[in-house]
């Protein structure tokens, strides 16, 4: 999927444009008084040959996709369990986490169809580090093409594990560098009224679940699972980054996706057949998948636990239109903060975002809601 253009980060692994190029793109002098620094920015297609993709990792892709199309329609009864750290800041760590949460979702395969967060585009209330793609040396260096390098491969090396990856989409161009390693997309509360990123969906290839607003609209989240669903055109760039005019088909596989919001929890019965509701007036399928963080937690990471125990017991008793959950775990529980340039001083498979749940927590709860799934169906 292509997208919208944008000015490519500093980035001091690349070449700085010569001065000659930068003077006559200058012009009358009019534009780009406020830019200070441009740097080439690799093309999609040179990631992609770099970084192929190979046969298991296509058919764990494929097979992924598939899998929570189905999910997500009706056809197949497990749930979309959709768990990883809130954003990815060490690598290792990450492929860490992902071994054992394959080995996890083998175990539960009958009753979970498993795919793990692996977020690298961080939005920000204010600021903030902002992502390993935009910054991967946690330095403040901005090595944005040294980023799109490590979060292929980290893409790759999960997929091939036959562990599905899903990824947040913020930055518009980002996904004509890792789109088509991705099983499972999402928009994040703070983009989900934004045209660009509707447009974006339209022209996925994978599901993706639309979040609802920061202070917990979700008729911001049907809208865009609407627009989404409908064809678009609009300017972007090809794999070769060469600007464009895309015109899409429209999702029909994206969804809405219920995170709480700053007046509180939105995961109660109510709220959810109101969306049900909301879904069937917009003639759009009746799926919610659940996000047992963020504003459902109450932002707490231990409170996580009870979003899904509850769910679980509402499952296993058959409340309809709940297709999947997602949880923000990592190897280790909490949060700590990070200061540029001393990554080496962080604890190891901790968050330096959202708070997250500890692994042997994580295990516990996809076992409950496997066992919710297996009473459902008795």
């Amino acid at each position: 999927m292509a997208t919208l253009p944008t000015t490519a980060s500093p980035d001091p692994t690349a070449a700085t444009m010569p001065a000659a190029t930068a003077a006559s793109q200058a012009g009358t002098g009019l534009d780009d008084h406020r830019i200070t620094h441009v740097s080439p920015l690799m093309s999609p297609a040179l990631l992609r040959q770099e970084h192929p993709v190979d046969d298991a990792v296509a058919r764990t892709v494929t097979a992924g996709r598939e899998a929570a199309v189905d999910i997500l329609s009706g056809r197949d009864d497990r749930l979309l369990v959709v768990a990883g750290p809130c954003s990815v800041h060490d690598a290792d760590a990450a492929l860490d986490y992902a071994r054992r949460l394959a080995a996890h979702a083998e175990k539960v395969s009958g009753e979970l169809h498993i795919v793990m967060r692996v977020y690298f585009e961080k939005p920000r209330t204010t600021l903030g580090w902002k992502g390993l793609i935009n910054d991967p040396d946690l330095d403040g260096r901005f090595a944005v093409n040294k980023g799109l390098r490590l979060a292929r491969q980290l893409l790759l090396d999960v997929s091939a594990l036959g562990l599905p990856v899903g990824c947040e989409f913020l930055d518009p161009i980002i996904p004509q560098y890792i789109a088509d390693v991705v099983t499972w997309g999402s928009v994040g509360a703070r983009t989900a009224a934004s045209q660009v990123h509707r447009q974006l969906c339209s022209g996925l290839s994978m599901p993706v679940g639309i979040k609802n607003s920061t202070e917990g609209d979700v008729q911001v989240a049907v809208d865009a699972t609407r627009a989404a669903a409908a064809s678009h055109v609009f300017p972007g760039i090809t794999t070769d980054g060469v600007s464009a005019l895309l015109t899409t088909a429209g999702n029909e596989d994206c969804h809405v996706i219920l995170r709480g919001g700053s007046t509180g929890p939105n995961h109660d019965p109510d709220t959810v057949a109101d969306t049900l509701a909301r879904l069937r007036k917009a003639q759009l399928p009746e799926r919610v998948v659940v996000d047992a963080s963020h504003g459902n937690s109450g932002k707490d990471h231990v409170r996580q636990a009870g979003v899904v125990t509850e769910l679980a017991e509402r499952i296993a008793a058959g409340e309809p239109g709940i297709s999947g959950l997602m949880l923000e775990s990592f190897l280790a529980d909490g949060r700590q903060d990070l200061t540029l340039g001393r990554a080496a001083d962080l604890d190891y498979g901790r968050s330096i975002t959202d708070a997250c749940l500890d692994w042997t927590t994580t295990e516990s709860l996809l076992d409950d809601l496997a066992a919710a799934v297996r009473t459902r169906r008795g």
